[in-house]
């Protein structure tokens, strides 16, 4: 079943949609509300609500993310958030930290974050109607079937929002 519906506007409204790279996301140190501001100012565009202060405190006692250096969150901490974001809609909290702490033993975080964007544009795009279908993942690669999943809940429900939203239909929860 295919999402490329003829929704007059729905593609324009996305075209230019895409989470920072790595090297864009701030590496300065952000207070906990600059941190809830940036990452639902990311999600903005496509109708999906971002994370509020509460949120990353509740990420951080449960040991998602690694604790702020003197109440101030980094480059590292905040890649993670945004995979949060995106992974919080298809997962419960301890399986996102179970995925997460699976991963992080073998990878970077900025590996982890690379592969995490590339899929997503791959994912998001072809969600759409912006780019062909993803390739096919070599079916030994458990992490990578589930990220590809994580991220086709997360684009499908993107798409189902902004196509209400063009339409007029307000989300529940306004």
């Amino acid at each position: 079943m295919s999402a490329r519906l003829n929704i007059p506007g729905l593609t324009e409204s996305v075209k230019d949609f895409s989470l920072p790279k790595y090297n864009e996301i701030p590496n300065v140190g952000l207070y906990l509300e600059q941190v809830s501001k940036y990452i639902t100012e990311i999600f903005e565009p496509i109708e999906q609500p971002g994370l509020t202060g509460s949120m990353i405190s509740n990420y951080v006692k449960k040991k998602l993310i690694p604790n702020p250096v003197k109440k101030l969150y980094y480059r590292e901490q905040i890649a993670y958030l945004v995979f949060i974001t995106v992974a919080k809609q298809a997962l419960s909290i301890g399986q996102i930290k179970d995925l997460i702490d699976t991963r992080k033993e073998s990878f970077e975080v900025e590996a982890l974050y690379n592969y995490f964007l590339s899929e997503f544009e791959s994912v998001f795009g072809y969600v759409f109607g912006i780019s062909e279908e993803p390739e096919d993942i070599v079916e030994e690669d458990f992490g990578k079937f589930v990220l590809r999943q994580i991220l086709l809940n997360f684009s499908y429900k993107a798409f189902l929002d902004k196509t209400l939203a063009l339409a007029g239909v307000k989300r529940s929860d306004e």
